[in-house]
């Protein structure tokens, strides 16, 4: 399984962008996705899940901002961000759970894209 995020980049704090992850190699017909980020110097955190059932969870800095979808026909995950602040500023990873075995934030993934720079300024 190959995960391949694109997306990042730098906007003014209120602004939005929407950050994908292409999913390649993944056979199963269930699954459990995630977006997770990481300050400077710190452990990475989880931001969205989403499993095969439209199931989603967040973090609860960015309820109501974020929004975790998968579109099953392109095998992309995406995190649309809005209202963003310049404490959203991190490296986002696209991440996956494989095989899967239930789906949350409290679930340890295993599968990591290379990470997305997202820089908000004020």
């Amino acid at each position: 399984v190959q995960l391949a995020e694109s997306g990042g980049g730098s906007v003014q704090a209120g602004g939005s962008l929407k950050l994908s992850c292409v999913v390649s190699g993944y056979t199963y017909s269930t699954y459990c996705m995630a977006w997770y980020r990481q300050f400077p110097g710190l452990p990475r955190e989880g931001v969205a899940t989403i499993d095969e059932l439209g199931g989603t969870r967040y973090v609860e800095l960015v309820k109501g901002r974020f929004t975790i979808s998968y579109d099953n026909a392109k095998n992309t995950l995406y995190l649309q961000m809005n209202s963003l602040r310049p404490d959203d500023s991190a490296t986002y990873y696209c991440a996956s759970m494989v095989p899967p075995n239930g789906c949350g934030l409290d679930y340890e993934m295993n599968v990591w894209g290379k990470g997305s720079l997202v820089t908000i300024s004020s």
